[in-house]
Formats: C-alpha cells, sequence, structure tokens
C-alpha cells in the first residue's frame, strides 16, 4: 500500500504531511472535504457518501489517497482503471459515465488507464500545494502498476466569460498558449499533465459551459 512522508510549506514554514491510502475510518473527514470543497449550490447529494467510498476502497483501495497534515485529512484523491473502450478517442464519455457516478463499479482490473475520478483539498489549506502532491503521488501509482497512463477531465471555470469568442477547443488551446488563464487547466498544466481534448456535456457546470477538459499523463517507463 502506499505512504509517502513529506514536508509542505506553509510560506517559508517546513510542515509534516502524509500521503496515504484511505481507509474506512477516514470515511467522516472525507466527506467534510467534500462539504468544504462544493458548498451549496452545489448539490449535497453529489459530495461522496460511505457506499461510494467503500467501493473505492474494497475494488481499487491503491487508487484511494489521501493527505494528512499535522494528522489531519486536508485532501482527497480517487481514482479508477478503465479499458480504451471506455475512453477512445473520438468516444465522447461524461464523468458520470466512467466513474459510475462516483460508484466505480466499472472498475477494470484489466485496464490499462487510471482514471480520476475526483481531486479535492479543503480551502484552507490550498496555500499548501496539497493538489499538486496528490498529483504526483497518482503517478507512482501508474508506474507502480505499469499503466499506461493517467487520464481525467477536469472543469474549465473561466471558459464562460469566453464562450461567446471562441470554442471550449479553442479555449483549451489559448490556455496551453498562455494567452489565458483558467485555475483548473492551468494547475494540471503544472502537473504535467497534456491536454487530449475537451469533452461536451461532461458534467453539470455552468462556468464550464458543462465541458470537460481531458488530460492526461503518459508513463515514461511504459512498455
Amino acid at each position: 500500500m502506499y505512504r509517502k512522508e513529506l514536508y509542505v510549506f506553509d510560506g517559508s514554514l517546513p510542515v509534516p504531511a502524509v500521503i496515504r491510502n484511505y481507509e474506512q475510518r477516514d470515511f467522516p473527514g472525507l466527506i467534510a472535504i467534500q462539504q468544504e470543497s462544493f458548498p451549496p449550490p452545489f448539490p449535497p447529494e453529489l459530495w461522496w457518501n460511505t457506499e461510494q467510498l467503500g467501493n473505492h476502497i474494497r475494488l481499487f483501495p491503491e487508487g484511494a489517497l489521501c493527505i494528512e497534515v499535522d494528522g489531519q485529512i486536508a485532501g482527497s484523491m480517487t481514482g479508477l482503471l478503465v479499458g480504451d473502450e471506455a475512453v477512445r478517442p473520438g468516444h465522447a464519455h461524461t464523468w458520470e459515465e466512467v466513474t459510475d457516478g462516483g460508484y466505480i463499479c466499472n472498475h477494470n482490473p484489466h485496464g490499462d488507464t487510471l482514471y480520476v475520478a475526483d481531486i479535492s483539498v479543503r480551502p484552507t489549506y490550498r496555500k499548501l500545494g496539497l493538489g499538486k502532491w496528490l498529483m504526483l503521488s497518482m503517478y507512482d501509482v501508474v508506474v507502480q502498476l505499469g499503466l499506461r497512463r493517467l487520464l481525467g477531465g477536469g472543469r474549465m471555470p473561466g471558459y464562460h466569460l469566453h464562450s461567446e469568442q471562441m470554442t471550449a477547443g479553442e479555449y483549451l488551446e489559448a490556455v496551453v498558449a498562455g494567452k489565458l488563464k483558467d485555475p483548473i487547466v492551468t494547475f494540471m498544466l503544472r502537473c504535467g499533465r497534456t491536454p487530449v481534448g475537451v469533452a461536451a456535456n461532461y458534467l453539470e457546470d455552468e462556468e464550464s459551459c458543462h465541458y470537460g477538459a481531458l488530460m492526461e499523463w503518459r508513463n515514461p517507463f511504459y512498455k
């Protein structure tokens, strides 16, 4: 199982942190992360529930990571394995379809793509760079399991400001070119992810005009 001890920085102050697989005892803290990260008017029924979290640690515990800071759970990241039939090029998919609505019952143990279902960090801890550490740790999982890549769809919350002037694909290209900044897409670029394309009706998100930016990280050791 996964465990990484490290220091994160609050300004110039080193703070001890641990990234590890989450367990049943962590469920209340994981749900609290969702509540703080996605407050109303985000629908509460879309927060993780105990059945979903139970599936995560039962079906693919390697893809269930959390980060503790000074003993407090401050963020989490969850994935599942999928095959090309689920995310093949030219095949439109939604977050709901590819993650089974977060229940990951469609986890394919023979898949060679680790698909990101969620990454969340408590707002009060976001200045510590925990999201990037979680992403880098999931790359470790990709390498350890000999997978081809990590893939996931992210929000494009800045797109609604430009949707009348450009398509979603053009917006993604503008962010990658450095002409525009998007808090989520730019974050994924900083984590080493590269764009694959955009998916229409990927998730219910008015700021993204319901598009998702599909971005991957390829395993440099994959044969």
